[in-house]
């Protein structure tokens, strides 16, 4: 197992680990599962969790001397490694424990390569830092952001930091927003990697720093890479001090629903 890794970049360490965790994912589909309570209504499956646990394998084996943070095993590795991994085994935890394909497999090295894996569709997306392409069958494709669905992901999903004065829903109730765009829902960020590839217009979701996510990392690191806008929802810079996320495919887009949001009378 170790030598299969051996030689592997960063990009390559990340392609490996989600397509890895992806195999969980989709062999452990349909099954009755255990389900692990983490409060709040929230919760995770054995998939999650050996998911994870065979992402992380992946890591050790090409990255000993790096460090992991998991959503469902939280901080593990070198103590003080200078480097540090993003793993969310099964984004759509909730989708998935109800018979809905519509999951994610997120792995990002902070600051550096990052994949997203459906493992439904057999599309790993994919970046190095630098460029973003897609992979399935064995075929890589660069990744090419557009507009052109007029489709928006809205995230629903609490908590919602920004409330009273930002509310998801409400946009989707924005005159503006029926008009130029279509709404949709799938409350996973394999939503993001669509935006990179073109298959959404936007996602928007509401938030604190989410560029050390687990569950945004590698949609963020993707989407830059391929030259979409990426911001807050208070069109900061995503960060530390930052607000939430609005992704967009390009500046028109990211400028109406930005204009949407701040509630600017100039979009109808």
């Amino acid at each position: 197992m170790i030598e299969s890794y051996t030689g592997l970049d960063d990009a390559g360490v990340a392609i490996a680990a989600a397509q890895a965790g992806a195999d969980v994912v989709r062999g452990m589909y349909g099954q009755r599962l255990r389900r692990f309570d983490k409060g709040a209504g929230d919760f995770a499956t054995a998939a999650d969790v050996e998911a994870e646990r065979t992402i992380l394998g992946v890591i050790r084996a090409a990255r000993p001397e790096d460090a992991v943070l998991g959503e469902e095993g939280g901080q593990q590795g070198v103590t003080g490694a200078v480097r540090q991994w993003l793993v969310d085994p099964l984004c759509g935890t909730l989708n998935y424990a109800v018979g809905n394909m519509l999951v994610a497999v997120n792995v990002s090295l902070c600051d550096g390569a990052a994949a997203v894996a459906d493992p439904f569709s057999g599309e790993v997306f994919f970046t190095d830092g630098v460029t973003a392409w897609v992979r399935q069958d064995g075929t890589d494709t660069p990744l090419a952001p557009t507009s052109a669905t007029r489709l928006v992901d809205v995230n629903l999903d609490p908590p919602f930091p920004s409330a009273p004065g930002f509310r998801a829903v409400e946009l989707m109730g924005h005159p503006g927003f029926v008009e130029h765009f279509r709404p949709r829902v799938v409350s996973t960020t394999l939503a993001l990697a669509w935006v990179a590839a073109g298959k959404r217009a936007a996602y928007v979701t509401d938030g604190g720093d989410l560029s050390s996510s687990v569950h945004f990392a590698a949609g963020i690191a993707l989407c830059r890479a391929a030259g979409c806008v990426v911001t807050g929802i208070d069109s900061a810079p995503v960060g530390p001090a930052g607000r939430g996320l609005v992704v967009a495919a390009d500046a028109e887009t990211h400028g109406l629903l930005m204009s949407m949001i701040h509630g600017h009378s100039t979009v109808a």
